[in-house]
């Protein structure tokens, strides 16, 4: 096949029968990789929240609760939400939106843990400063502990979301034309292409994948800049005020 033959199915590979149909292909593992990481993203974040403010039984149990999800496989958990929701809940539920459940359960679970470490290694001392200063116990953790507790947790969610756009290509089990699904369609109709096929597969995913870790580089190298320049004014600030006192004292003693 020439260059200009291969154009209609690299259209069909990256877009699915879009816009005559419905959107498929690698830009629907893009959408299904955005979703699926804003909803784990929240999930996660009220997750760890939740194991950092209770404790005893309760805390046993939200425990439980993350580790059940954290030990399904991704394939059965998609199975369960696929057929499982529907008798429970007494509707149709498409595919994609038994994709993006599991995948947000999932990915919820494994990120609880890493908000939970983020806000333990914080430090106890910076809670209960904030607590001092008349602060609830809700407001130090929004206000004291969380903002730091971020940039130590966005390498882990960085690292989450890579492996769930992979992921994303389990969702052909339940038939959604995502990129994977089009890739095995096209490959059984060519039959003779598959190296050429598999190998675009993975370059695909091997773009998406390093511009998620560009993108939050480059967010996590601006975020340190600007602490950087934060506690750099701060100690500015801080050594002008201890200057003037100074000078202040030293005048004082002059006129007495």
């Amino acid at each position: 096949m020439t260059a200009l033959e291969w154009l209609p199915t690299l259209r069909y590979l990256l877009l699915g029968a879009f816009p005559n149909g419905p959107l498929g292909g690698a830009a629907l593992t893009v959408v299904l990789s955005v979703v699926s990481a804003l909803l784990s993203a929240v999930v996660g974040l009220a997750g760890g929240v939740a194991l950092a403010l209770t404790r005893g039984g309760a805390y046993v149990v939200l425990l439980g609760i993350v580790a059940f999800f954290r030990a399904i496989p991704v394939l059965m958990l998609i199975f369960w939400t696929f057929f499982l929701m529907p008798m429970l809940l007494h509707i149709d539920v498409p595919g994609l939106v038994a994709v993006v459940c599991a995948l947000s359960l999932i990915g919820g679970a494994y990120l609880s843990h890493a908000v939970h470490a983020g806000i333990v290694s914080v430090g106890a001392g910076q809670q209960q400063a904030a607590l001092s200063l008349g602060l609830t116990r809700w407001q130090a953790l929004r206000y004291v502990v969380l903002p730091q507790a971020v940039r130590i947790m966005l390498p882990s969610f960085v690292n989450q979301w890579v492996s769930l756009v992979k992921d994303t290509s389990l969702a052909y089990i339940v038939g959604v034309p995502e990129f994977t699904f089009l890739a095995n369609q096209v490959n059984s109709r060519l039959m003779i292409y598959p190296a050429q096929i598999f190998v675009f597969v993975g370059i695909v995913y091997l773009v998406l994948c390093s511009a998620l870790q560009w993108i939050a580089s480059r967010v996590l190298l601006r975020e340190r800049r600007a602490h950087a320049t934060r506690i750099d004014a701060a100690t500015e600030t801080e050594t002008e005020t201890e200057s003037g006192t100074v000078r202040d004292e030293q005048h004082g003693v002059a006129v007495r």
